[in-house]
């Protein structure tokens, strides 16, 4: 991409020479004003994983330093380099604080950060629900931002504790593209296809198109895993002021039982081998097809003010089930139960706010106002279920093939989802909100501060009972500007989310409201080559909702604690810290405890789901000189200690292990083609995570041991 970038500008300048030598010839006839070419700076963009700017889709429009807040972007470098393919992969170590909760596999993306789950938004919407929509294959991903502590103002009901904006690829407005052949462990192939281009010859017209496909299996028995994304975009300019997008994406998938990554045990985490499955090679795979169409309109009121709208709507539509345990004995003895999973997923946004800037005397005004609109509705059936054994006809710790002694089962699809559930497992919610902030500029613009608050309504139906709530929550924020390259920042904000959930002796799931007060110091090193974030902050939250431990099979009850509290300190690296050294690390320190509780957890108690301490890097290193430029090595390892149970553990059992992994990387690159091979998990360690359940049993969902990635792309 890039080479055919610096390629059209070299073409553009040397046709600007071309013409500069014709002009001279006819100076008799044509004024020397029209002879004078400027300078021309060429500036090569080296690959770095530093970015300085915000997305539109945040709406801030603002160099990251200047936000008070904790802002990491994930750029596409980042997804190069490490080879991700989904979501699902793109948070081990990338971020501070942030974990990934794996508890349907690669279903939907659980991430949790800073001692809860983290809001999800695709473009500024958001799509957060107690089931997300399906994980996002990076095909068509630009990038990844993830912003720390409340985002609500802007976004209709950010958690307190952060989100994470995915970010589409849109047109470049240059012609161009690429396509991908990757092989990897376990029969994974996967091919993708990138092109992007203008149609007519103003310019006005642009498209781009994103394709994959991937076919796989796993260290574990019976899994077997297709996807297929197409990502179509259309930008039309009707002039200098006023864009339109039309998006379109699908994800396809076949997935097998959701329960096939679990296993279970009554003696300890890692006492059953990992190949090892509940499932049964009998049982049909899980269909998903997840559709987002958006409506993107960008228009310039003037030089300083730009009004944006946005339509979107989502369609998710899962057919499949998944697999659990009614018992288990201590030598493994077990019996399977299969529930139904048939899910209808829709979601409806719209948006409008508008960006400007003025003065009031030596004051600077950066204003930012809109009103967010958005209607959710998921409803699910796990109402049928079937046994697979009789008991003592399942050990999982066989190496053998152990068919069901009762069959896999059938289930009624005759009637669609919706009529089938009716309110027996319906959530809704319907919210509408305006916000306005200003960040006020003085001193020369070192100093900003930023006003900012949100009005929102919010009708909820939790499985039948419909609640309402209104809450108006105020932002405030001071950034400073030591020098050029240093900022310091203070932040407290409020928060007010919507929640779904059904409590098992009744009553009404309560919405999040949270503070957060924060400071940081943000430095941009070498040149701006790389940067450093420090970020100290604490959380209050009243109302935070976590599984219900006693839940077995196909129940999805949730205990909501009183009041939280989480704290800690969060430290990133990024950026070019070397010639051809690229370099992501970072370190997080969270506590979560409960201040104030109405469940059976004491005053004083862990709140589960989270990591004390991680540390993470990842390195990128391209050989300079020599025979070996065009080569790069890679190396990064995850850290994690003082791990706590899922947010479904009940508190009780053994502790989960600490947490290391290593990866490495080596790639080939010329201007137009590279290979790469990624290898995961050299040390080949046995990995996992999990909880301890109220039945008195161990569950946990291991990672794969040593496996790798070849990749050749091509870019023309």
């Amino acid at each position: 991409m890039f080479n055919k970038i610096l390629l059209f500008i070299l073409l553009m300048v040397s046709s600007m020479a071309w013409a500069q030598n014709t002009e001279t010839v006819k100076k008799d006839t044509v004024s020397d004003s029209h002879l004078l070419l400027e300078e021309v700076v060429i500036t090569v963009q080296k690959k770095t994983y530093n970015t300085d700017q915000t997305s539109s889709s945040l709406r801030l429009e603002e160099h990251i330093k200047e936000v008070p807040q904790n802002v990491q972007v994930l750029n596409e470098n980042v997804i190069s380099d490490q080879q991700l393919y989904t979501m699902a992969d793109a948070i081990a170590r990338n971020v501070s604080g942030a974990n990934r909760i794996e508890e349907w596999g690669d279903l939907y993306t659980y991430i949790t950060m800073r001692g809860s789950r983290a809001g999800s938004l695709r473009n500024g919407m958001n799509t957060t629900l107690k089931y997300g929509l399906l994980s996002e294959d990076m095909s068509f991903v630009d990038r990844i931002e993830f912003v720390k502590g409340p985002a609500g103002f802007l976004f209709s009901g950010g958690e307190p504790s952060g989100m994470y904006n995915i970010v589409t690829k849109r047109p470049s407005g240059y012609n161009k593209g690429s396509v991908s052949l990757s092989l990897g462990s376990y029969g994974l192939y996967r091919a993708s296809l990138d092109v992007d281009g203008i149609v007519n010859k103003d310019q006005s017209l642009l498209y781009r198109v994103n394709l994959s496909a991937q076919d796989g299996h796993s260290f574990r028995e019976y899994e077997t895993s297709k996807r297929f994304n197409i990502a179509p975009v259309i930008q039309y300019q009707f002039d200098e002021k006023t864009t339109l997008t039309l998006e379109y994406i699908l994800q396809y998938a076949q997935l097998p039982d959701l329960g096939i990554s679990n296993l279970f045990s009554k003696t300890g985490y890692g006492t059953v081998a990992k190949t090892r499955t509940i499932s049964d090679p009998g049982i049909e795979p899980s269909v998903i097809k997840d559709q987002n169409m958006t409506v993107n309109l960008e228009h310039k009121l003037s030089d300083n003010w730009k009004l944006t709208t946005q339509l979107s709507y989502f369609d998710y539509d899962l057919k499949g089930s998944f697999l659990w345990i009614q018992n288990i004995d201590n030598e493994g003895y077990l019996q399977r139960i299969r529930y139904i999973w048939d899910a209808k997923n829709e979601m409806t946004f719209g948006q409008a706010y508008i960006n400007g800037s003025f003065s009031t005397g030596i004051v600077k005004h950066k204003l930012l106002g809109g009103l967010d609109y958005n209607a959710k509705s998921y409803v699910a059936d796990f109402s049928q279920s079937h046994i697979l054994d009789s008991v003592g006809t399942f050990n999982i710790h066989s190496d053998q093939y152990q068919k069901p002694y009762f069959g896999v089962g059938q289930f009624d699809r005759s009637i669609d989802t919706k009529e089938r559930v009716g309110a027996g497992f319906l959530l809704e919610e319907n919210l509408m909100s305006v916000y306005l902030q200003d960040r006020l500029s003085f001193l020369k613009e070192k100093l900003h501060i930023t006003l900012a608050g949100r009005y929102t309504y919010l009708k909820n139906n939790n499985y039948g009972t419909v609640s309402e709530n209104k809450k108006i929550t105020p932002r405030f924020g001071l950034n400073y500007a030591v020098t050029d390259r240093t900022n310091l920042y203070a932040l407290y904000d409020q928060s007010f989310v919507p929640q779904t959930g059904r409590l098992r002796h009744g009553g009404e799931i309560k919405p999040l409201t949270g503070n957060n007060v924060e400071f940081g110091i943000k430095k941009d090193w070498r040149n701006r080559k790389w940067n450093t974030t420090l970020s100290l902050y604490r959380i209050t939250k009243n109302n935070q909702v976590s599984n219900d431990p006693d839940n077995i099979g196909g129940e999805n009850y949730v205990l909501q604690f009183g009041q939280t509290r989480t704290q800690g300190v969060e430290f990133d690296i990024k950026g070019e810290l070397l010639t051809g050294l690229n370099a992501l690390a970072n370190y997080a320190f969270t506590e979560s405890v409960i201040t104030k509780s109405t469940t059976q957890f004491e005053k004083g108690t862990f709140v589960p789901g989270y990591t004390k301490h991680t540390i993470n890097t990842w390195l990128n290193y391209r050989i300079q000189k020599g025979s070996l430029k065009k080569i790069s090595v890679s190396a990064g390892m995850m850290y994690m200690l003082d791990r706590r149970t899922w947010w479904n553990g009940d508190f009780k059992g053994e502790d989960l292990p600490d947490y290391f992994r290593l990866d490495a990387a080596v790639s080939w690159n010329s201007q137009k083609t590279r290979i790469a091979l990624n290898v995961y998990n050299v040390l080949n360690k046995d990995l996992y995570n999990g909880g301890h359940h109220s039945s008195g049993w161990y569950y946990w969902r291991p990672e794969s041991p040593r496996n790798i990635r070849l990749n050749l792309t091509y870019n023309f």
